[in-house]
């Protein structure tokens, strides 16, 4: 049975240090995500919001409180449990682009599926058919350094989207990009978003890509507040 919400955050906190030099990054955060809410986050930079992502995707740990993905507590989930969540249900694109420079764009759009076990036809069919659909039929064999920054993003965009995930989370998706280049991944990557019926956590510093965004929520000293 599917869970009711996508994602629960309650009373979680983040503390780095001990002591007098102790800093408190993230304090008494309470978040609700519907299933396919687009929802942003924003703030100054070191506001926390890229820990405040890594948290929630179960890659780092808060110091207290609880997270709730997809119906599951990841207090209650090992390493191994939480990497298996994540290969299943989660994607994931950076501002860094992380293909693996070794491999095609296909391939690297292959990748995911072939660790989850989907067999080579499976798994190229569905490649083809999302880098076909983000314009980059052309480049199927480029390797990365190939590619300009836009077409590595939309790589990236393919790949995360290539298992058709529940929830997809964004670090400043476009924070390497022109604003025209921006403006098109943005595109393509809310068009995709809608055909997966996805829910999307968006990190960024840019306020035009946090306004098509259902949610915006701002971490300010270390609180997140709703911004109307």
């Amino acid at each position: 049975m599917p869970a009711e919400n996508a994602l629960e955050v309650h009373h979680l906190s983040k503390h780095v240090g001990q002591g007098e030099h102790q800093l408190t990054i993230l304090t008494a955060v309470e978040l609700v995500v519907k299933p396919a809410q687009t929802i942003a986050l924003i703030g100054e930079s070191g506001s926390g919001k890229s820990t405040l992502l890594g948290i929630l995707a179960g890659l780092d740990d808060g110091s207290e409180g609880e997270v709730r993905l997809l119906g599951r507590s990841l207090a209650d989930l090992d390493e191994e449990g939480r990497a298996a969540l994540r290969a299943s249900h989660i994607g994931f694109v950076f501002q860094s682009f992380m293909l693996v420079p070794t491999l095609t764009a296909l391939e690297n759009v292959q990748l995911p599926a072939l660790l989850r076990g989907e067999s080579e036809r499976r798994s190229r069919e569905q490649a083809l058919q999302l880098l076909e659909k983000l314009g980059l039929a052309k480049r199927l064999s480029h390797m990365p350094a190939q590619l300009s920054g836009g077409e590595q993003q939309r790589v990236a965009l393919a790949r995360a989207f290539s298992g058709r995930p529940q929830i997809l989370f964004a670090d400043e998706p476009t924070g390497n990009l022109d604003r025209k280049t921006g403006d098109r991944i943005a595109d393509s990557l809310f068009s995709l978003n809608r055909d997966c019926a996805t829910t999307l956590i968006l990190v960024t510093h840019d306020l035009q890509l946090a306004a098509r965004c259902e949610r915006r929520l701002r971490l300010q000293d270390g609180r997140l507040l709703e911004v109307a």
